[in-house]
């Protein structure tokens, strides 16, 4: 397995076909509501392939000059239990910490906030909806 970080046409294809299968095909979320604003051509995801097959994405998004906001993190259901999510976060909180961000703030779905507590980040909100599911916002210091 290999990681690609990285904005070009075919690493941002990757990562869209993992979070189609993922969030499209087996959530039922809608293509409106999983493909925003943030996915466009200069956005930077991290892809972890498996020989050329993409398994796993993450997308880089920084709000501002100190905080990041990683987010459609995803995983393949026959890759998950493998630390791949873990591979995915830390590597765009390190992509952060390159460009001078000490703070990374996720809206997890709400099923999802122990997996980033297990990584450090705090859940710093009540509960809410986005994308027609339960969330809470995280947080931590970079």
């Amino acid at each position: 397995m290999n990681t690609h970080v990285g904005s070009e046409n075919w690493n941002q294809a990757a990562a869209l076909y993992v979070r189609m299968q993922v969030f499209v095909i087996e959530r039922n979320i809608s293509l409106k509501e999983e493909f925003d604003s943030l996915d466009q051509d200069e956005t930077i995801y991290v892809v972890v392939y498996d020989d050329e097959k993409p398994i796993a994405t993450g997308r880089y998004h920084q709000i501002n000059t100190e905080t990041i906001r990683p987010g459609r993190i995803a995983v393949l259901k026959e890759y998950r239990k493998r630390g791949l999510g873990k591979v995915i976060v830390k590597e765009l909180e390190s992509r952060g910490k390159s460009n001078g961000c000490s703070k990374s703030v996720i809206h997890g779905e709400l099923s999802a906030a122990k997996f980033y507590e297990k990584l450090g980040y705090t859940v710093s909100s009540d509960v809410y909806e986005e994308d027609g599911e339960p969330c809470v916002t995280l947080t931590k210091q970079l």
